[in-house]
């Protein structure tokens, strides 16, 4: 960590899926039940920290405006079918802002992507997520790895899901998630490029009001995780904090999946 992320105060983003009591196996280390979600949002609450979606992080990186004291986000990826019902509601009903990423190609019906089979929400409902207070954001069209796609594949996965959610939603999007977080310079210059003002990654690690607009750091939320774990996040505790340098596994795991890409095509992020 540099002296500057060091010093940095720290921001938890928090990351879920599903939250439902039976998900699909290929979904269940990523999945909270709702009573524990319940007791986790709580947790969030009796912090003390100001909840703010992810455009006001966006919002500060660009010079746009300040940050609240003590920050925190909470977002929401894929679209499962619990987000525009019991969790949003969950959500609202604590006052807690939030940001949903959006696989449009797995909530269009007769869509096609590359996560496998589960509840998921539909895209005539991403209105509602709205009318919830939460904002909505791409996750691209197919959920893949975009660290290992071409150039001409890589804008297409960018700009249709950004397209698409806009024809929906009557309005501009603006922030992207990262499916499973994978990305590179190229992948960050590409958002950019395709008009978002901000993506997240994951890295599980805290945030802070230095860290980098295209590849902010989210905390994911895994089945295991407790009421504790979210007490230290809220506390600035428990992980690494952002900006921080690609470790060399890091980047010695990319360079594999876009091997293996080449020679079996688009791989399912996850």
């Amino acid at each position: 960590m540099s002296d500057r992320a060091a010093a940095a105060p720290r921001i938890p983003v928090l990351l879920y899926h599903a939250v439902m009591d039976d998900p699909p196996a290929w979904i269940a280390e990523f999945t909270v039940t709702p009573r524990d979600f319940a007791a986790q949002l709580d947790a969030v609450v009796a912090s003390g920290r100001t909840p703010v979606p992810v455009s006001a992080l966006a919002d500060h990186f660009a010079g746009r405006a300040p940050l609240p004291p003590r920050p925190v986000a909470l977002t929401f990826d894929d679209g499962f079918a619990d987000l525009p019902g019991p969790t949003a509601e969950a959500l609202a009903g604590r006052g807690l802002p939030a940001t949903a990423y959006l696989t449009t190609g797995a909530i269009t019906p007769g869509g096609r992507s590359l996560l496998p089979p589960a509840p998921m929400m539909t895209l005539d409902r991403a209105p509602l997520l709205e009318q919830y207070g939460m904002e909505v954001g791409g996750h691209t069209v197919s959920h893949p790895q975009l660290d290992t796609l071409g150039a001409d594949a890589l804008r297409y996965e960018l700009a249709e899901s950004k397209k698409v959610l806009e024809d929906t939603l009557g309005h501009e999007v603006r922030h992207l998630a990262y499916p499973h977080g994978y990305n590179s310079p190229a992948v960050r210059r590409a958002a950019r490029a395709a008009g978002y003002a901000s993506a997240v990654a994951v890295r599980h690690a805290l945030s802070s009001d230095t860290d980098e607009a295209y590849r902010i750091a989210r905390l994911i939320l895994r089945r295991g995780h407790t009421v504790a774990d979210i007490e230290s996040w809220m506390s600035g505790k428990g992980a690494r904090v952002a900006p921080y340098p690609d470790s060399l596994p890091t980047v010695g795991w990319r360079l594999y999946r876009r091997a293996r890409a080449a020679v079996r095509g688009p791989v399912f992020a996850g």
